[in-house]
């Protein structure tokens, strides 16, 4: 994924980009990739709990997170981060909350494991890799140290 992002930075001319990882998941992968990449900005999170349009059906959050999003981010090249990317549903909540800090030029969105069944008109830029699953499978990204990916049965 690192390789794939320095390419598509300096082919769309990315100047200082700026990263963003979605919390919790989207967070690990995107302090390796900030890491592998040597971006100077610091690191920014999002924690997307209060921009979900889900609370009806699944309640409150009990831990909700600030995030963290200290780079200014009007006109700026963001690269937002996720682990798994499946109904867009997260995807379209982070870009919500971003536009609360700013503006930015573009967003480019990389995401470890793509498991499809978009609800909203999703897409991304760079991706680690695809999987299917069964409607009673889900996929759940383990860490930070180490990282490791699971797939999870679920119960009827």
């Amino acid at each position: 994924m690192a390789a794939e992002l320095r390419t598509l930075i300096g082919a769309r001319g990315l100047a200082d980009p700026v990263m963003i990882g979605i919390h919790t998941g989207g967070e690990w992968v995107a302090e390796r990739l900030h890491q592998k990449l040597g971006l100077s900005e610091n690191l920014n999170t999002v924690d997307i709990n209060f921009y979900r349009d889900d609370f009806s059906r699944i309640g409150l959050y009990p831990q909700v997170r600030p995030s963290a999003i200290n780079s200014e981010i009007n006109d700026r090249h963001v690269i937002l981060v996720d682990d798994v990317l499946h109904t867009g549903r997260t995807i379209c909540a982070a870009l919500n909350e971003i536009a609360d800090y700013g503006r930015p030029a573009t967003v480019t969105l990389a995401i470890l494991i793509d498991r499809k069944g978009r609800e909203m008109p999703i897409a991304a830029d760079v991706c680690g890799t695809e999987i299917s699953l069964q409607p009673d499978e889900q996929i759940k990204l383990r860490g930070p140290q180490p990282l490791t990916i699971e797939k999870i049965k679920l119960q009827p």
